[in-house]
């Protein structure tokens, strides 16, 4: 059974979806560009006061400092699921590295290191004859040799195979 808490965060986290989701809409954006041409044009009736210009900045300045923390936190839960996802494709590939799951608990350190497996895998792909072969990190070498292998045996077998049939059919 939820607690109270429980139901109060649920509450904030639909609310927060919600008014990111409105606030990113085209609707929103042309009422905040109605209101502020409305406030420019009614500049000459408040004779351009302090006051008139206090009005836009003070309200600008509320909405915005409360649309961080909106924001925020449905970036914060949009993000999380994301991580999720992917964390569950890397998982389920038999050819990915683990130790990519959960890398965004990592320290930078430890990211630039992956970082260069990946520009390692980078530089053994564009030695490849196809763009649709894939490394891992943790098997880069030993993998990249055996798709090699597979990939000679099997031009091997191809040509071995055609220059029988040529052979057959003379």
């Amino acid at each position: 059974m939820k607690t109270k808490n429980q139901n109060k965060s649920n509450a904030f986290e639909k609310f927060a979806t919600h008014v990111s989701k409105t606030a990113g809409s085209t609707t929103a954006f042309i009422g905040a560009f109605l209101i502020v041409v409305a406030w420019a044009v009614s500049g000459p009736v408040f004779d351009y006061s302090e006051t008139w210009q206090l009005v836009i900045n003070t309200g600008t300045t509320i909405i915005t400092f409360l649309m961080v923390f909106l924001i925020q936190k449905a970036q914060n839960k949009d993000s999380l699921a994301i991580q999720l996802k992917l964390n569950e494709l890397v998982a389920s590939n038999e050819f990915s590295s683990n130790s990519l799951v959960d890398i965004e608990n990592m320290t930078e350190e430890e990211m630039v290191i992956i970082q260069k497996y990946y520009r390692r895998l980078s530089e053994l792909a564009k030695k490849d004859e196809s763009i649709r072969t894939s490394h891992s990190i943790a098997e880069a070498h030993e993998q990249h040799e055996r798709k090699g292998k597979s990939r000679n045996s099997k031009k091997t077998i191809t040509k071995s195979t055609s220059t029988a049939r040529n052979t057959t059919k003379k």
